[in-house]
C-alpha cells in the first residue's frame, strides 16, 4: 500500500465507526474520505486487524480483525473496525464520547503461512521480531499475534511463540507439538499520532532470533 492509501484506510476506518456511533447503522463497506477516491486496492481480498487504543497512555481498548483474505479490504476494514469497539470480550462497547479520546492502527496482513521445520525446537529461528507475527492452531482453538506486539513488550522469539499459545488458550510449549500448526505473517502498519489526527506509518525494529 502507498502512504496515501494507509491514510485513507485510517481515516475511512475512523469515519465508519463515527457513522456507527451516531447513527447505529452498521457499515459493510469503509466510507471515502472527502473526496479521495478509493484506489484499486481496497478491492484486494485482504487480512486485516484493526486496534483501538487509548490517548495517551496507550492503553489496549479494543482489537479484532481478519487473518485470512476473506473479504475485499474496504469490508474486511469497516467490519473489523465495528467489531473492535463493540464486539471485543475484553471491553464494553466504545460510546461516541469516548472516541476523541482514542487513536485508531490498522495493520493489513499478508496471508500467513506455515512454519515447517524439523526439529520444532527450530521454529523459534525462522521467526524475525518486528517483522513477523503468528498464529497458533490447533486443538480446536487458535491465537494471534499481531507484528508490533513483541517489540512494545520486548518479547524473543520464544516468548512470542508462548505468548500466542496463550493467547491460544493452550499451554505455553504447545507450539512445540505436532497437532498445532505454527504460521507467521507480516504486517502493513498505519496509525493515529492523535485522536483523528495524522496518520503516520508503523515501523518495528526487525530483531532477528540468534
Amino acid at each position: 500500500m502507498r502512504a496515501e492509501d494507509g491514510e485513507s484506510a485510517v481515516k475511512g476506518a475512523r469515519l465508519a465507526l463515527e457513522n456507527f456511533l451516531a447513527e447505529r447503522t452498521r457499515a459493510d463497506d469503509l466510507p471515502a474520505v472527502s473526496d479521495r477516491p478509493l484506489t484499486p486496492v481496497f478491492d484486494e481480498a485482504r487480512g486485516v486487524f484493526v486496534t483501538l487504543k487509548h490517548h495517551p497512555s496507550g492503553d489496549l481498548r479494543g482489537c479484532i480483525g481478519f487473518p485470512e483474505p476473506d473479504f475485499p479490504l474496504r469490508v474486511a476494514l469497516a467490519r473489523a473496525t465495528l467489531a473492535a469497539a463493540t464486539a471485543d470480550p475484553r471491553f464494553p462497547p466504545v460510546g461516541a464520547a469516548e472516541l476523541g479520546r482514542l487513536t485508531l492502527e490498522i495493520s493489513v496482513l499478508t496471508v500467513p503461512e506455515r512454519i515447517d521445520a524439523e526439529p520444532r525446537a527450530e521454529i523459534p529461528r525462522r521467526i524475525v521480531i518486528g517483522r513477523d507475527g503468528l498464529i497458533v492452531d490447533g486443538r480446536g482453538t487458535s491465537g494471534l499475534l499481531l507484528p508490533q506486539v513483541a517489540p512494545e513488550f520486548g518479547w524473543d522469539a520464544d516468548e512470542l511463540l508462548a505468548q500466542t499459545c496463550r493467547k491460544a488458550g493452550l499451554p505455553v510449549g504447545a507450539w512445540k507439538f505436532r497437532d498445532i500448526e505454527v504460521r507467521s505473517f507480516r504486517a502493513e502498519i498505519y496509525r493515529e499520532r492523535t485522536p483523528n489526527g495524522p496518520v503516520v506509518a508503523e515501523r518495528a525494529t526487525e530483531r532477528p532470533t540468534t
